[in-house]
């Protein structure tokens, strides 16, 4: 960990979590299995578990520990929501959209269960999630989207700010009632001793170099030996682009930081006008969210991202971002000005061309799922969960149906370094111009 000139400590793993010590064995040799899952975040793990569950035998494959990833670094928000303005997925998707809707509010309410079904402790909150315009214009267009949300069959309303409880400066907005707040990094230690206590062979800090399909099942090659499966499952969202079986195209990684505050008061907080404990994520071309902790902070990110330059690994966040978000934390909360920041992190997720999850088959015998965009704390493991009961036998599920790929063909994604960087400076624009007629 390092600190900055503000007295910002940055960490290159996650502040909600400390990182376990019972590592699992790494592979050394050969094995043979029914399936070997390649990665071991949510829908990695999720995955694995219902085919042990089912009767298969399992062998899952984790470079680092399972959870060490995007699943214990994001902010924690449990949400029946698809990534992108509703506007945009009506236009484009305007066909798929209930059925779209149904997925992530059947994948919330599926990640619900979970959690107390394998009684993981991970100071889950039903709150529900609220995307809260800060400007008239963003409230015009959230009326809109609720309407647009509600005819699709979605858990949704419009809400006024002030009446339903958010801080001053935001307006109102979407609330979404399925959800709402938990520390992810205890819920995806939670699933991992769930994983490591089930029948799967599970094998971490063992890197997979490359994935050869049979005629009758795929090897999965790692560092210290070899995997005989019949089938396998890449789970390996933001990380895909480096196993070269992967579809190409099929997911941009892209670097998202968090920061958190010293404790605030509870009266302080009140005055904000936050009387209602709920996550709030803002409209923006991206957008900046925030929420409050059990420990009395105030944790905020997104605003502003980063793609990927060469490998991927563990970083610290940048000072350029950092100070942004700080920024944007002091324009939304102008009496928490003297309040300051903490402690930021960073993890890499996984964005796909179209902002859906999507699953399918790779080639024969090896089949992927990725359903991050944003929201993979509830989507992941439902997504890994329909896959693993279609290969256990079940015939496709209608929301596994939905997102499916009959073809692993992806188009160009428009989010590169420029685009991003023009983005931020449109909402920023956008932002200024707000403050100037106020």
């Amino acid at each position: 960990m390092g600190k900055t000139a503000v007295g910002v400590t940055y960490s290159a793993f996650t502040g909600w979590v400390d990182r376990p010590t019972d590592f699992a064995p790494m592979l050394e040799g050969e094995l043979t299995c029914d399936v070997a899952v390649v990665g071991g975040g949510y829908a990695g793990m999720a995955a694995a578990l219902r085919l042990a569950e089912r009767g298969a035998e399992v062998v899952l494959l984790e470079s680092g520990f399972c959870g060490w990833g995007g699943s214990s670094r994001n902010a924690g928000y449990l949400s029946n929501a698809l990534a992108g303005d509703p506007r945009l997925l009506n236009a484009l998707y305007a066909r798929r959209l209930p059925g779209l809707i149904r997925y992530a509010d059947r994948a919330a309410h599926f990640t619900e269960g979970l959690i107390e079904r394998l009684d993981i402790g991970c100071e889950y909150e039903p709150t529900g999630n609220v995307i809260a315009a800060v400007s008239p214009g963003q409230l015009r267009r959230a009326k809109r989207n609720a309407e647009i949300l509600q005819g699709a069959g979605a858990d949704a309303e419009f809400v006024e700010g002030r009446d339903f409880g958010l801080p001053a400066t935001f307006l109102g907005g979407v609330f979404e009632r399925a959800g709402g707040l938990l520390n992810p990094g205890k819920f995806s230690l939670g699933l991992r001793d769930a994983l490591l206590g089930s029948d799967v062979r599970v094998y971490e800090r063992t890197a997979v170099r490359a994935v050869e399909p049979q005629a009758s099942g795929a090897v999965v090659h790692v560092t210290g030996g070899r995997v005989r499966a019949e089938r396998v499952v890449l789970a390996t969202n933001a990380y895909s682009r480096e196993l070269a079986i992967a579809p190409r195209r099929m997911a941009t990684p892209i670097w998202t930081s968090l920061v958190e505050t010293e404790p605030v008061e509870p009266e302080r907080l009140a005055a904000t006008g936050w009387t209602r404990r709920i996550g709030i994520v803002t409209p923006h071309t991206i957008l900046e969210n925030y929420r409050p902790t059990p420990r009395g902070t105030i944790m905020f990110g997104t605003r502003r991202l980063r793609t990927a330059r060469g490998a991927l690994g563990a970083r610290e966040p940048d000072d350029a971002v950092v100070a942004d978000l700080v920024q944007g934390f002091h324009e939304r909360f102008p009496s928490l000005s003297d309040v300051a920041p903490q402690r930021a992190w960073g993890g890499w997720i996984a964005m796909t061309p179209s902002l859906l999850p999507v699953a399918g088959e790779a080639t024969k015998n090896v089949f992927y799922a990725i359903g991050c965009n944003g929201h993979g704390l509830a989507q992941s493991p439902y997504l890994g969960t329909l896959l693993a009961d279609r290969l256990a036998g079940s015939q496709m599920h209608e929301d596994l149906a939905t997102v499916w790929r009959p073809r692993p063909r992806f188009a160009m994604s428009v989010l590169s370094a420029p685009t991003l960087r023009a983005a931020w400076a449109v909402d920023r624009i956008s932002d200024r111009i707000h403050r100037r007629r106020t």
